[in-house]
């Protein structure tokens, strides 16, 4: 392999870092098509119906936050920036030319 193609070193294992908005969707997706198999079924009928609705986001929700609270142990703590100290220079505003106008003129009534 060369370097463009080469695989992270800690993603090599089988690893992966996990999406975490896909996950979420994903599970509220099969959650709300369980709950839609359950009404067409007619196991769920009525009021109960109501009380159901919630549970998927609910559950995609604590997954992401499961997620989110676990997956971070994995990761490789951040290596500080190398820091670089430079002379102090004076600070000095550039110079400006007030006489000179470089400004082009492109369309003004004489022209026209």
């Amino acid at each position: 392999m060369d370097d463009a193609t080469a695989v992270p070193s800690r993603f090599r294992a089988g690893w992966h870092p996990t999406n975490v908005g896909h996950l979420v969707m994903g599970v509220a997706f099969l959650g709300i098509v369980g709950i839609w198999a359950l009404v067409v079924s007619e196991t769920v009928t009525g009021e109960d119906i109501r009380w159901l609705l919630p549970i998927p986001w609910v559950v995609a929700g604590l997954a992401g936050l499961l997620v989110i609270a676990f997956s971070g142990r994995r990761r490789p703590a951040p290596q500080p920036a190398a820091v670089t100290t430079r002379a102090e220079e004076p600070q000095t505003e550039p110079e400006t030319d007030d006489d000179d106008d470089n400004t082009r003129i492109i369309d003004t009534e004489e022209n026209s």
